[in-house]
């Protein structure tokens, strides 16, 4: 993560590549609230650079990207234990999501999951219950599914998709691959595997 984004040492602009910045920068960069960002020392360094380049990508208008960098700030935070703040960056995320033009499906699990994660059970329930009948594809609804348990538990903590979908039946996991037979050798399992 520290080096998704590079941030100018002397203005503080923060983006994933410094030398082409947006034309609305300038103004974002000059703001008081962006000056004060930068000078908070309550917020981890890493995540001021996330909640930097979200604060230019709000004033340019790309609010659902904005809701990403905030994201990632409130992944820092989780990472140095700081859970109010990684709280608050969610809710904010998930409130920059809601602002911003439509949201897609994968745009909505990411809701839900930030406000599970923010421990806001009925906002993420009726999120969830609400985009499950919309008939999303099948592993969109896996993982709402296994966001409305996690819910039902009170579950805070981090799952990946790989938790909520069972591995392709294209690419089986080695444990369900047949052993190689005894003196059978690793040529004749590689010839009995491509059926030659």
């Amino acid at each position: 993560m520290p080096r998704w984004l590079q941030q100018c040492p002397h203005c503080g602009y923060a983006a994933p590549d410094i030398t082409q910045a947006h034309p609305a920068a300038a103004q974002a960069v000059g703001a008081a609230n962006f000056r004060a960002l930068l000078n908070d020392a309550s917020h981890p360094p890493l995540a001021r650079r996330f909640l930097a380049w979200a604060l230019v990508l709000e004033e340019t208008g790309a609010l659902h990207a904005a809701a990403e960098a905030t994201l990632h700030a409130a992944w820092t935070a989780d990472d140095l234990g700081k859970l109010d703040l990684a709280r608050a960056w969610r809710l904010e995320s998930v409130a920059l999501w809601r602002s911003g033009p439509p949201l897609d499906a994968e745009q909505k699990v990411r809701v839900v999951d930030a406000l599970r994660r923010a421990e806001e059970w009925d906002d993420a329930a009726n999120t969830a219950r609400a985009l499950l009948r919309e008939d999303p594809p099948e592993a969109v609804a896996q993982v709402l599914l296994l966001e409305l348990r996690l819910i039902e538990a009170e579950d805070t903590t981090r799952h990946s998709v790989a938790t909520a979908l069972p591995p392709p039946l294209r690419r089986p996991h080695v444990a369900h691959q047949k052993s190689i037979k005894r003196g059978e050798g690793l040529r004749g399992w590689i010839k009995r595997l491509l059926g030659r």
